[in-house]
């Protein structure tokens, strides 16, 4: 390889790396700000939730699609749009007038971030086609990934004390302008072989089972469970969910491989990596608003608590991925799901008073959670799939970690919606619904991974390879 085609690959690379800082980062950044949107719009708790939700959601719901306009239209092309789209959106999210416009404007700011990371890998793996190269870019890729998830609380916390929750989208409009340039100038275009054709009335009804599910879950903190607005949703995503798999088993390109979830591999790695993020995002939602709302913490030290979170994803993540490549995926989800239930278990004797000490060594226990789960639950999306299904698996394990994300916060503010109006020290007893989710998460996690294989399968050198390329880059989107 000469030098100049490797600099061009490692600019590649580096535009990549954009949409993952864009991205990952809006997720914690965002979290840092909800109690200074929820001072300056009057916003009601509902909507802090959907403030969060709406971004989850659009990912979950329009993941797959994405990619599959990429290989159809083009990956830079699609990836290009995506910065611009995510840009227009943070640019409406800075200068939202009120709650309903900052939500409206989460669901632009998500539907560039559908076509950024899914195609950004898809654009690495075209750029750097030799499996070590691969496998060093993607290291690179899940590195920023888990330092991106660590410095947003902090860089959140800063722009809020400084300069407003505003800011803490203003900060995207540079970073995507500068990967849209570089994408225009070194990224080369590309496509797939084959092109998947699009499923709409599939989609239709993913759209439906999301957003009733969530609908429904924030409508109960609001309404109460009685409510129309509550069942009502519910009802729609419980009927949807017949009707989108015998639809899609009828397709011969389905949305969703319904033959997939047949596999005892992939159902048990979508519910651990649903159950990983379901307790992470309602982590991030109910801690924000307990170390500003009932410790009265300003945003940047808020934000510093939650570095040992980000931390320890970035130190265990590239170690965990070599463990579940040696022994198999069975002890780090024993590790990860016994320190999310410790966590939880902890943090129900968590109060107002607590030491700032104890609270970093929960939080702490929280990042042993996220950095240890990932890889292992990738790699059991994919054990056994042929190459040829193993992105797909994977692609099912990110959707399923969105979703999660998004129905965590959702069940998370129903828990404290009347914990946060009261104020103060209430909010303690009204967290306890949430804490006992991380516990009852952390049992689920390391039960299903007991349930699984003790060491790496012989023979399935194609989910390997899969897995080996996935797990750097597997992150708490």
């Amino acid at each position: 390889m000469s030098e100049s085609d490797g600099r061009r690959k490692r600019l590649v690379l580096a535009v990549c790396c954009v949409s993952m800082v864009l991205v990952v980062m809006d997720i914690t950044v965002v979290n840092v700000a909800l109690p200074a949107v929820r001072r300056e719009l009057g916003a009601s708790v509902s909507a802090l939730q959907w403030t969060v939700d709406a971004y989850t959601l659009v990912l979950a719901a329009f993941l797959l699609p994405a990619g599959a306009a990429a290989d159809r239209w083009g990956r830079r092309r699609v990836f290009m749009a995506g910065l611009v789209l995510f840009g227009l959106g943070s640019a409406l999210c800075g200068l939202a007038p009120g709650a309903g416009a900052l939500v409206g404007a989460r669901v632009v700011q998500a539907a560039g971030g559908t076509m950024l990371n899914p195609v950004a890998m898809a654009i690495v793996a075209t750029t750097f086609p030799g499996r070590e190269e691969r496998a060093r870019a993607i290291g690179v890729f899940g590195s920023v990934s888990g330092l991106s998830l660590a410095l947003g609380p902090v860089l959140g916390g800063a722009l809020v004390d400084a300069l407003g929750w505003r800011a803490v989208f203003w900060v995207n409009l540079p970073v995507a302008a500068a990967g849209l340039a570089g994408a225009a100038r070194w990224v080369p275009e590309s496509r797939a072989e084959r092109v998947r054709r699009f499923d709409p009335v599939g989609q239709v009804l993913v759209v439906v089972l999301l957003g009733g599910v969530v609908f429904g879950l924030i409508g109960a903190g609001r309404e109460g469970w009685s409510a129309p607005v509550v069942w009502g949703p519910l009802v729609a995503a419980a009927v949807s969910v017949p009707l989108l798999g015998r639809w899609e088993s009828r397709r011969s390109d389905p949305l969703l491989e319904v033959r997939l979830l047949r596999s005892a591999p992939v159902a048990s790695a979508l519910v651990m990596a649903f159950a990983a993020l379901c307790a992470f995002g309602a982590f991030l939602f109910a801690v924000t608003l307990y170390l500003q709302g009932v410790r009265g913490m300003p945003a940047l030290r808020a934000g510093l608590c939650l570095v040992p979170v980000g931390v320890l994803i970035v130190l265990l993540s590239p170690r965990t991925g070599r463990v579940v490549g040696r022994r198999g995926p069975r002890l780090p989800l024993l590790v990860s799901g016994a320190a999310l239930a410790l966590a939880g278990g902890l943090l129900l004797l968590v109060g107002p008073g607590t030491p700032v000490p104890t609270l970093l060594a929960v939080f702490a226990l929280v990042g042993v959670f996220q950095g240890t789960v990932n890889p292992p639950v990738t790699f059991t999306a994919v054990s056994g799939m042929p190459v040829s299904m193993a992105a797909l698996a994977s692609a099912l394990a990110s959707a399923a970690r969105q979703t999660g994300s998004a129905v965590g916060v959702a069940v998370a503010g129903t828990l404290l919606a009347g914990g946060v109006a009261a104020g103060g020290a209430a909010f303690v007893p009204a967290a306890r619904g949430v804490w006992w989710l991380l516990v009852a998460a952390g049992v689920l996690i390391a039960v299903l991974g007991a349930a699984g294989p003790a060491r790496r399968p012989g023979g399935s050198g194609g989910a390997d390879q899969a897995a080996r390329r996935e797990q750097s880059a597997q992150s708490p989107r």
